[in-house]
């Protein structure tokens, strides 16, 4: 992240917005002490919408039953005695 003063900012706008766009941050200082930072702009997502895939997942009748013993070794997972 590179500063440039105020006065640099102003006369080298263009080039520092190039810069900004291939992904650079750069922050604006006056007198020294930093004031603005740009960064690259990213356009505000969608709100979710609740309820899209209502009715398009199914969850199985044995969702919650144990894992086969081979999967939890595969796992680590101490096979639980019977």
């Amino acid at each position: 992240m590179e500063t440039f003063n105020v006065h640099e900012a102003k006369t080298q706008l263009s080039r520092l917005l190039e810069r900004v766009r291939s992904g650079e941050e750069i922050v604006i200082a006056k007198a020294g002490e930093p004031v603005a930072r740009l960064v690259p702009y990213t356009p505000a997502k969608a709100p979710r919408k609740p309820g899209l895939l209502k009715g398009k997942i199914r969850i199985g009748r044995n969702f919650d039953d144990p894992l086969p013993e081979d999967l939890l070794a595969a796992f680590g997972a101490e096979i639980p005695r019977k």
